[in-house]
């Protein structure tokens, strides 16, 4: 719990702008003091209150609601006041400097959410999914934020921790009574554990992976010769007119970006310069800004001619691709192949035949897409997770898999899980420190 000598804090809790009603968010344990001075009283309890909000001589300075919820019954877990009025800047500014006054202090960002943490209302999982909630950019990823908010995920971290725990005292029992012999039968729970720990923590991942996506969405790149379609497809894609098209080789000398969402799932699509020899130096040097570009891309689209097919400049752009990333070939202006059969791909990677220019394909080419960058749709539903959670996962899956490789020697076994345990834990902010709490809360909006 937080000391009962915190500060007072206070901060607008609505967007900046104009707006039919704006709120001032107040917590601490000077409230009591902090509303007789604004209010005249102390509001009765979880009841909305009408009343005036007075300056230092008693006049109004807005009519409006006024909410008190007391300790431990609020969202920070201190009494809370909230001051609902008219959502003019000036206004709302007139109010909160009325509450510092007073003795209130202008809180920090995130500092409402982080004092929730630290009073026990939210693990860590779950605040920063207050965070991604308000950030949530498509239906999907809010679906996914409130999920994560109502305790999913933390309730599937909690329940490997208790099956490591489980394990962990099996294991113990085995270390502090070495005279006894270890039965086969309890070798065989020992197995059977690790190995549904195996699996219930490789489908946390999974879906974690999938919530990753939806909040930070994944990063195409359209790549190929010039004049095979990238700025068609773009704007295909994109629903809009984003990109200069033209029959000019080489127009295109930038990467243009273009953020769009397909199924409720984030991407961030990328035309590029087309790869190919040429004498421009101006057009060289997108040539190379694409390149850069490729090497960053979770996707690339590699987007050739359906009446050429596979050709020997296109194997060669091939060829010149990183090989760690994912590839799906886009063979483009299959309008153009009425009556006609394309063109043997004669290639193994993934490919789908489109027309940016009627849409013809546009569909199957928009779920081949999606499960390139990893996209599988979940019955249940994802929850949001971001980076920090994967890698915690994949150290805990690491350290589970390691206890697997060590079975014979029961000290090692219990260190891999005391350590896949520790991992799971960074996760609900069960084990983490400071510096990691000031960074997560740091990027909170200010009154929340």
């Amino acid at each position: 719990m937080l000391s009962p000598n915190v500060d007072t804090i206070a901060a607008i809790a609505t967007a900046q702008g104009r707006g039919g009603v704006g709120v001032i968010r107040i917590s601490g344990p000077e409230i009591e003091a902090l509303a007789s001075g604004i209010l005249g009283k102390l509001p009765a309890a979880r009841h909305a209150t009408y009343c005036n909000f007075l300056d230092e001589n008693g006049d109004a300075l807005d009519q409006g609601i006024a909410l008190y919820f007391p300790s431990p019954h609020s969202y920070t877990g201190d009494d809370v006041l909230e001051l609902q009025g008219h959502g003019g800047p000036a206004v709302l500014q007139l109010i909160l400097q009325r509450c510092l006054d007073l003795g209130a202090r202008l809180a920090q960002p995130g500092e409402f959410t982080r004092r929730a943490f630290l009073n026990d209302k939210l693990d860590l999982a779950q605040a920063e999914s207050v965070a991604d909630l308000i950030d949530a950019n498509t239906s999907e990823a809010a679906r996914s934020a409130v999920r994560s908010m109502r305790g999913v995920f933390s309730a599937a971290i909690h329940d490997l921790v208790d099956e490591l725990i489980y394990l962990r005292m099996l294991i113990e029992a085995m270390l502090d009574f070495p005279e006894e012999e270890v039965d086969s039968i309890d070798l065989e729970r020992r197995d059977a554990l690790l190995n549904r720990l195996q699996l219930k923590l490789q489908r946390t991942l999974d879906t974690a992976k999938q919530g990753s996506l939806l909040r930070e969405g994944a990063h195409v790149v359209i790549a190929g010769q010039p004049n095979v379609g990238k700025s068609s497809l773009l704007n295909r894609l994109s629903g809009e007119e984003v990109a200069l098209v033209s029959d000019i080789p080489g127009t295109t000398r930038d990467v243009i970006r273009q953020a769009i969402q397909i199924r409720g799932v984030p991407l961030h699509i990328m035309d590029t310069a087309g790869l190919r020899e040429s004498e421009d130096a101006v057009e060289n040097m997108g040539i190379a800004l694409t390149r850069q570009t490729l090497h960053r891309a979770d996707l690339i689209l590699m987007l050739l001619d359906a009446s050429q097919g596979m050709t020997a400049q296109n194997e060669a752009i091939l060829a010149g691709l990183p090989a760690d990333i994912p590839r799906l070939l886009v063979f483009n202006k299959v309008d153009l192949l009425v009556g006609k059969a394309p063109k043997d791909v004669g290639v193994h990677d993934p490919f789908v035949f489109v027309s940016a220019k009627t849409g013809e394909g546009l569909e199957e080419l928009l779920g081949r897409l999606l499960e390139a960058v990893g996209w599988r749709d979940q019955e249940s539903g994802s929850f949001m997770a971001r980076e920090r959670h994967l890698r915690a996962l994949a150290r805990a899956q690491s350290h589970l898999n390691q206890a697997h490789a060590v079975l014979t020697s029961a000290e090692l076994f219990a260190e891999e899980l005391l350590l896949a345990q520790r991992a799971l834990n960074e996760i609900t902010g069960e084990f983490t420190s400071d510096d990691l709490l000031g960074e997560i809360f740091s990027r909170f909006c200010i009154g929340k």
